[in-house]
């Protein structure tokens, strides 16, 4: 099942998207270039903030490791310099997540992480922040030598796939720029440095690989076109909504 995106929603953000993909939604807003605090801010370069709150309660060490993570990637595409003495405030709200996602065996900051990467990067594109690039994300899963799915690397899975793959050995979330450049690497388990070589591979073919790549999985149609990576999947989101309200025509 292909991603799903709304744009530019909430009206009293710069910015904001919605991003619901395998019983994730999360809903992003993004308020920026605007003032910042005397003591956060910096000559040279834009004050990047990111907030992250939980489906339900309150905020905990997990809220807190992975906006260090989402900080300190979308920071690295983010064009600072241009918009110095100024603040970059990201907010993601985790709207629901699947009935299964605590009983995959997988550890939970790892299968949310894309997602919240893919939200945050589209509600930056609706606010016109200015970026050196785009970037796209993906969870690899790979299952414990005993299972009958011990040879197969798991490409995006559902909650329901990880939990019928169970025992999970590994878990790794790759971020990778619009150039093929991997900008986040995150792993748990259990792995050879082969494995994480695999891994690392079929993370980039799904992403952003032009060569004839098995989209977000295989099997996996992005609207309706087998074979499309995340990186094309992204900028057709972005290219609909402009072309609706510009009235804009892209050159195909």
């Amino acid at each position: 099942m292909a991603p799903e995106a709304i744009l530019s929603h909430l009206h009293r953000a710069d910015g904001s998207a919605t991003y619901t993909h395998n019983g994730y939604c999360i809903i992003g807003a993004v308020n920026g270039p605007i003032e910042v605090l005397r003591r956060d801010e910096m000559p040279e370069e834009a004050t990047v903030e990111v907030n992250l709150r939980p489906a339900a309660g309150v905020g905990s060490p997990k809220e807190r490791h992975l906006e260090t993570l989402l900080h300190n990637t979308l920071r690295s595409i983010i064009l600072t310099p241009s918009i110095p003495r100024t603040l970059v405030q990201i907010t993601l709200q985790v709207r629901s997540l699947p009935d299964e996602d605590s009983s995959t065996g997988v550890n939970p900051s790892l299968t949310l992480l894309p997602h919240l990467l893919h939200t945050a990067l589209l509600a930056l594109l609706s606010a016109s922040i200015p970026l050196s690039t785009t970037l796209t994300a993906v969870l690899i899963a790979l299952p414990a030598t005993n299972t009958p799915t011990a040879s197969t690397q798991l490409l995006s899975p559902t909650a329901i796939e990880l939990l019928r793959a169970k025992p999970i050995r590994s878990a790794h979330v790759f971020a990778f720029s619009g150039e093929g450049k991997m900008l986040l690497n995150e792993s748990d388990g259990t792995f050879s440095y082969e494995e994480w070589d695999e891994a690392a591979e079929a993370a980039e073919e799904v992403c952003c690989r032009e060569d004839g790549g098995v989209g977000l999985a295989e099997g996996i149609e992005v609207d309706g076109r087998e074979g499309e990576n995340l990186d094309d999947w992204l900028r057709s989101v972005v290219r609909t909504k402009v072309e609706q309200e510009q009235r804009w025509k892209s050159a195909r």
